[in-house]
């Protein structure tokens, strides 16, 4: 029995003659993911914010304004409620009250009641409090890691090859870190942090993706001399567009099945990983390469200058090695 093969051998794509036309969709979804993040903006979880979060599935559609007049009867501060997940998932958001935990609790009891009155088959799902101070640092330390973990992993790649492939890895990991910021600002999904957990996590995948085709950039570089820089990236595209395909299928059947059939709880963090996946494996096709033509790299951008003015040809690729 033959293996399934996804990609057929000898696949030739011309991948780059799309480059101006996919580079000007990456941006335009940049700037909207930019503009929507300022207008919109993102529907902070407890994480970020602080205050009390109850999570509540109840037997039959919710009327919110009737369950929030109910609810600001308490006296418990402004109530937030939002529909997270269907139209009989809810979530009520209230300050953290005065008194510490043992106020707290008796707090979620008087919401708990209120439901229950008007909801008798609600079912709690869960009861999250977060004080202010610390929904600060949470934030703070949240941001800090995306940045430090993009900065880290593009001198990593500027270090291990040259400064041009840094900046496209830069690029290519802002471009799928905004998309998916920008999503959950059009879709309002609550933003805490499992979503920046997967974020995390797809910009190792990128960066991973990334390498693989850089590394497959140099190496040709290394071997095709006379090539032209537009006809040697897309042989590099097409010859790791195997391992691309099979890892990124994988995983979105994976997450795809989850998104679905998965808790709630973990509902953000799958969508986000999900859009990572697809939008990573398009970065690294139509964002990370094509940004080197623009770079200006070239078949002969890293030979040394002595071997340039020998001429720098085929016959000499065994002797001219690259910098790692």
């Amino acid at each position: 029995m033959r293996p399934l093969k996804l990609v057929p051998d000898n696949t030739n794509i011309p991948f780059l003659s799309y480059r101006n036309w996919a580079m000007a969709l990456s941006i335009i979804l940049i700037i909207l993911s930019i503009v929507l993040c300022f207008t919109r903006g993102l529907n902070l979880g407890v994480d970020f914010v602080g205050g009390q979060m109850v999570r509540v599935s109840l037997d039959r559609p919710v009327e919110i304004e009737t369950l929030r007049a109910d609810i600001e009867r308490l006296n418990l501060g402004d109530a937030s409620i939002q529909q997270f997940g269907g139209p009989n998932e809810i979530s009520i958001r209230m300050p953290v009250p005065h008194g510490g935990e043992d106020a707290a609790n008796k707090a979620a009891g008087q919401v708990k009641q209120v439901v229950l009155k008007s909801y008798p088959g609600a079912r709690f799902d869960a009861v999250e409090t977060v004080s202010g101070k610390v929904s600060d640092e949470l934030f703070r330390t949240g941001m800090l890691a995306l940045s430090l973990a993009m900065l880290g992993i593009s001198l990593y790649i500027w270090f291990s090859f040259e400064w041009q492939f840094g900046v496209g890895a830069l690029f290519a990991l802002f471009h799928d870190v905004a998309i998916t910021f920008g999503f959950f600002a059009l879709t309002q999904l609550e933003f805490n942090l499992n979503v920046v957990a997967a974020l995390l996590t797809i910009i190792g995948y990128s960066l991973n993706d990334t390498i693989v085709v850089y590394d497959r950039v140099r190496e040709n570089l290394r071997k095709f001399r006379k090539m032209e820089i537009v006809p040697l990236l897309d042989l590099t595209v097409n010859e790791t567009l195997s391992r691309t395909m099979m890892t990124s299928l994988s995983l979105i059947v994976a997450l795809s099945i989850l998104l679905f059939m998965g808790p709630d709880v973990i509902f953000g963090f799958t969508a986000a990983m999900l859009l990572g996946i697809v939008v990573g494996t398009f970065s690294s096709a139509y964002v990370a390469a094509p940004i080197l033509v623009w770079l200006k790299v070239g078949p002969d951008s890293f030979i040394p200058p002595e071997e340039r003015r020998m001429g720098g040809d085929v016959d000499n690729a065994e002797r001219i090695t690259p910098r790692d």
